[in-house]
């Protein structure tokens, strides 16, 4: 992997890299801002941005846009998280520059129409009730309000009803005021094109945007042990039982990404064999991980029926418990190295997910690692290392998020 990177003349960055054989780009416009930055009147206002930078510009109305990338066969959509929102197309290499030029008007002159923003309202509603009406992302929610209790990264990303209800138009041009601009965007390019092609198409399309860089409110993590449970007289009970995890940029996370993998990342995961495999208790369990700059947690997602839901956190809790006291083995080490490096490796060969990896690391100040940075990081983890990441995290006190028949009463004696 080897990437170029340049500082236009107004603080822009513009990230590329070539891959030969492909004839496909991919773009991404990531934007240094994301739910955890939101005022209170701002709650999903992030989100609610995705939506209506797409409802059309100055110049192209929404109609315009959808045509375009259309006519093109391209991919474009965005996404939101709680610390960035990106802006993505993937396009073939003859049309790169439409598609960016619609991108780059989207970001720099939205249109902010009332009418458009009255109907998107409504569709980022309905958003939030397609996720009400799913108990697994519901669970999820729950457990991480818990585990970000009193945090800025506490609020949830949709915002709520009241809160997208009440947003205003001054309320959602502000907020793109205030967080959108140069010195908050990383402009990132993969695939069939050359870095100097790329230099050009911003400084053509983006060399007049000003704005000053954007800061986060960052705050210590401190969790207290808790439940945070919507009781529903729901056929199967979801869970996510977790604590806090490492930071994005804790030189440890190539050893906590090894214990992930061993206890729910694969089919041959501890929780995988022990839960669905031997005991037939869940379709669906795995673990996972995320990291921000200032905090980060771990979990582990089972749904169950209501009955069989304290045998799995029983047994969840065994499976923790026993990583803590006995270390993983070698051969488990072994294995998860080697699953570590062949997704890295695939994920290598699409444009997209070189993109995202690009876009992430400048946008958050990460290291860029070449592949094989990457593979050697792996491979010199030891089971020492990985026992002290799981003594730190797992041994903690933990919480949990649920949506089932429970009372909180019912989940309280699983937390340890």
């Amino acid at each position: 992997m080897h990437y170029n990177l340049t500082v236009l003349d107004n603080g822009l960055r513009v990230i590329s890299e070539t891959m030969p054989g492909v004839r496909s780009v991919a773009v991404g416009c990531w934007v240094d801002t994301g739910s955890r930055d939101e005022l209170p009147n701002e709650a999903g206002a992030s989100h609610f941005l995705e939506h209506l930078l797409y409802k059309g510009t100055e110049q192209f109305s929404a109609r315009h846009i959808s045509e375009s990338f259309d006519a093109m066969g391209a991919e474009a959509n965005a996404f939101t998280a709680k610390d960035h929102t990106c802006f993505w197309a993937r396009m073939l290499d003859r049309d790169v520059r439409t598609g960016f030029e619609l991108l780059a008007g989207m970001l720099q002159a939205p249109a902010f129409r009332p009418t458009e923003i009255d109907s998107e309202r409504q569709v980022v509603v309905e958003e939030i009730n397609m996720n009400d009406d799913d108990p697994s992302e519901v669970a999820f929610e729950e457990f991480s309000q818990a585990v970000f209790s009193s945090h800025p990264l506490e609020p949830p990303i949709l915002g709520t009803r009241a809160s997208i209800r009440a947003m205003g138009r001054d309320d959602l041009q502000g907020y793109w005021k205030r967080r959108y601009g140069v010195g908050s965007t990383v402009i990132a390019m993969t695939g069939a094109i050359q870095h100097d092609q790329v230099v050009g198409l911003v400084e053509e399309f983006f060399g007049g945007w000003g704005g000053e860089a954007v800061d986060h409110e960052t705050a210590p993590h401190v969790m207290k042990s808790r439940v945070r449970l919507q009781r529903r007289e729901t056929e199967q009970a979801h869970l996510v039982i977790g604590g806090r995890g490492l930071t994005r940029q804790d030189p440890r996370r190539f050893a906590d990404n090894i214990l992930n993998h061993v206890l729910g990342g694969g089919l041959s995961s501890r929780l995988f064999q022990t839960i669905r495999e031997d005991r037939g208790l869940a379709y669906a369990i795995y673990s996972f991980k995320f990291g921000f700059v200032d905090a980060g947690a771990w979990g582990v997602y089972v749904g169950t029926t209501p009955q069989q839901t304290g045998t799995c956190l029983r047994l969840i809790g065994d499976e923790l418990n026993k990583v803590v006291e006995d270390e993983i083995t070698d051969k488990e080490l072994v294995r998860a190295k080697g699953s570590l490096r062949g997704s890295l490796a695939l994920s290598m060969e699409d444009p997209s997910s070189r993109m995202v990896r690009l876009g992430k690391d400048e946008l958050s100040g990460g290291p860029h690692l070449t592949i094989d940075e990457r593979m050697a990081a792996i491979e010199a983890v030891t089971v020492e290392e990985v026992h002290a990441v799981a003594t730190e995290q797992l041994a903690a006190p933990r919480v949990i998020g649920a949506v089932g028949p429970f009372d909180v009463g019912d989940l309280e004696p699983y937390l340890q």
